[in-house]
C-alpha cells in the first residue's frame, strides 16, 4: 500500500512540476483618454485650492444622507431590491465558475472498485467445458489531467477570475445606482407633494377671490368678463390638483419598486421645503483620476484583463497538449486474494496531441481573442469618457444652480408683491381684472418653478455623489 501511495505521489508531483508559464501578453493599463483636470468656464465653480480630506467614493452613504427617513428607505432597498439581489447571485455564479477553472490546474484523483463475473459457454472455451471467470480490482488514479506546459489552463483560470471580479464590481455599480434611485425618488415625491399642496392652497385662495368677484358681479360692480377670468384660474388649479395627485401616486409606486417592498406612510416625505439639508455638500477633488475608482470602470478593466488572458489560451492552442492518465491499485481473479502479494497493478498512459492541420481554426481563435481584447480596450476607454462627461455635466449644473435658486426666489417674491398691488388697484377700480389674473398666474408659476429648482439642486448633489462613485460601501 505504501508503494502504491509513493507511486501516485510521484505521478502527481511530476504533473504539477511540468506545469509552466503563461503565454498571455503582459497587461498594461491603457492611458486615460480624458483631461486630468475638471472642465472650467462660466458654468463651473472655481476649483478648490486643496483636495478634500476624503474622496467622495470613500464617503459612506450614511454620512452623505442626513435624513433619517431616507436612510431607513435605503436600508430597506439594500435588503429587498431585486436588481441588487440578482447582482449578488451573479457574483455567486461567477465565483463557482472560477473555482471550476481553478480546479483544472490540479489533477483529479479518483478511487474506483470493480468486479466482473462472466460465464463462458463450452463452445467458446479451449477445454470444451463451460467456465465462470471472476475479476476484482480496486484502484486510485488520475484521469485525463492536462499538463499545462504552455499556460492554456492557467489563462482560462485567470479569465474566470477577472470575470468573477467584474461581477463583484457590477454589484457595487447596482448598489450605487439603487441608492441614488431611492434618494431621487424620495425627493421627487417630496417635491410633487409640495406642488400638490401649493395647487390646493391656490385653489382655496382663488375660490375666495372668485366668490368675491361673483358678489361684485351680482352687485353690478364687476363685469361678466371679470367673473369668467376669475373662474379660469380656479379651474386651472383644479386641473393641477388632479395632475399632481396622479404624479404623487406614481412617485409612491416608483419608490415602492426601488425599495422592493411597500413603504409605510410614516416614512414618506411631506414636502421638499423641509429637506434643504437632506444631503451634505461634496467636492469632486482636484483630478479626474478619481474616476478610476468607480466600480463600472474597474469592471471594464476586469473584462479587459480577462480578454488579455484569453489571448494566452488561444496562443497555447498552437502547441502540444499533454494529457496524463495513471492508476495504481490491486487486481485479482479471487476476491479473497485481492490484497495478497502479487496483486499490485499500475498503469501510466501519457498522451500528447500536436496540432498539424486544423483548417485555420486556431489562428482564427487567436484573432478573435486579440479582437476581443481590442474591443475591451475601447469599452474601457469609453467607460472613462462617459464617467468624465457625467461628472462634468453634474458640475456644470452645480456651478449655476445656486444662482438659479436665488433668482427664482427673488422672482417669486417680486410676483407676490406684484399680485398684491394689482389686486389693490383692481379693488380701487384703477385696473381691470385681467391684470390681476396675469399677476396670479405669474405668482403660481414662480412658486411652482421654485420647487422645481430646489428639487434640481438636491437631485444634482445626489447625482454628483453617484457619478463620483459614492454609495458603494456597505451598511
Amino acid at each position: 500500500m505504501m508503494r502504491m501511495t509513493r507511486t501516485l505521489s510521484m505521478s502527481l508531483g511530476a504533473a504539477v512540476c511540468l506545469s509552466a508559464c503563461s503565454m498571455a501578453p503582459n497587461y498594461t493599463r491603457p492611458a486615460t483618454p480624458v483631461p486630468t483636470a475638471w472642465p472650467q468656464g462660466p458654468a463651473y465653480q472655481a476649483p478648490a485650492a486643496t483636495a478634500p480630506a476624503k474622496p467622495v467614493a470613500e464617503i459612506p452613504w450614511r454620512e452623505f444622507f442626513t435624513d433619517e427617513k431616507l436612510r431607513t428607505l435605503i436600508d430597506l432597498a439594500l435588503e429587498n431590491n431585486r436588481d441588487l439581489r440578482v447582482a449578488v447571485l451573479n457574483i455567486e455564479r461567477s465565483r463557482a465558475q472560477y473555482q471550476i477553472r481553478r480546479s483544472d490546474l490540479l489533477p483529479k484523483v479518483d478511487a474506483s472498485a470493480g468486479a466482473a463475473i462472466q460465464r463462458i459457454p463450452e463452445g467458446l472455451t479451449s477445454s470444451g467445458h463451460a467456465m465462470t471467470t471472476e475479476q476484482y480490482s480496486v484502484a486510485l488514479g488520475v484521469s485525463s489531467y492536462e499538463v499545462d506546459l504552455f499556460g492554456r489552463v492557467a489563462s482560462l483560470k485567470d479569465q474566470a477570475l477577472e470575470q468573477y471580479l467584474a461581477t463583484a464590481q457590477a454589484r457595487r455599480s447596482v448598489q450605487i445606482s439603487l441608492i441614488a434611485q431611492v434618494a431621487v425618488s424620495y425627493l421627487t415625491l417630496a417635491a410633487d407633494r409640495e406642488r400638490l399642496q401649493l395647487a390646493k392652497d391656490t385653489l382655496a385662495t382663488q375660490q375666495e377671490a372668485f366668490a368675491l368677484t361673483n358678489s361684485r358681479y351680482t352687485a353690478g360692480i364687476a363685469s361678466a368678463l371679470d367673473l369668467q377670468q376669475a373662474r379660469t384660474i380656479v379651474e386651472s388649479a383644479r386641473v393641477d390638483i388632479g395632475r399632481y395627485t396622479t404624479l404623487v401616486a406614481q412617485d409612491e409606486n416608483a419608490l415602492n419598486l426601488a425599495v422592493g417592498t411597500p413603504v409605510s406612510a410614516d416614512l414618506l416625505p411631506r414636502s421638499l421645503s423641509e429637506m434643504a439639508t437632506v444631503c451634505r455638500d461634496i467636492s469632486p477633488g482636484l483630478s479626474s483620476d478619481v474616476l478610476l475608482g468607480r466600480p463600472d470602470i474597474i469592471q471594464a478593466e476586469n473584462v479587459l484583463r480577462g480578454a488579455n488572458a484569453n489571448i494566452g489560451a488561444a496562443r497555447a492552442a498552437f502547441f502540444p497538449k499533454i494529457t496524463l492518465v495513471s492508476s495504481v491499485g490491486f487486481g485479482s481473479d479471487d476476491l479473497a486474494g485481492l490484497f495478497k502479494g502479487g496483486a499490485f497493478a499500475w498503469s501510466f498512459a501519457p498522451r500528447i496531441a500536436l496540432p498539424i492541420f486544423d483548417g485555420g481554426s486556431n489562428r482564427a481563435n487567436l484573432q478573435v481573442a486579440e479582437t476581443d481584447r481590442d474591443i475591451a480596450v475601447a469599452q474601457y476607454e469609453k467607460a472613462i469618457q462617459t464617467a468624465f462627461r457625467e461628472v462634468a455635466d453634474a458640475l456644470a449644473q452645480r456651478g449655476t444652480i445656486d444662482d438659479q435658486i436665488a433668482a427664482q426666489q427673488a422672482l417669486a417674491e417680486a410676483t407676490a408683491e406684484s399680485n398684491r398691488l394689482s389686486r389693490a388697484r383692481y379693488e380701487k377700480g384703477v385696473d381691470g381684472y385681467l391684470t390681476v389674473l396675469d399677476s396670479q398666474r405669474s405668482l403660481y408659476g414662480a412658486q411652482q418653478n421654485l420647487v422645481n429648482v430646489r428639487l434640481a439642486r438636491l437631485a444634482n448633489l445626489v447625482t454628483l455623489y453617484k457619478v463620483l462613485g459614492g454609495g458603494s460601501e456597505g451598511k
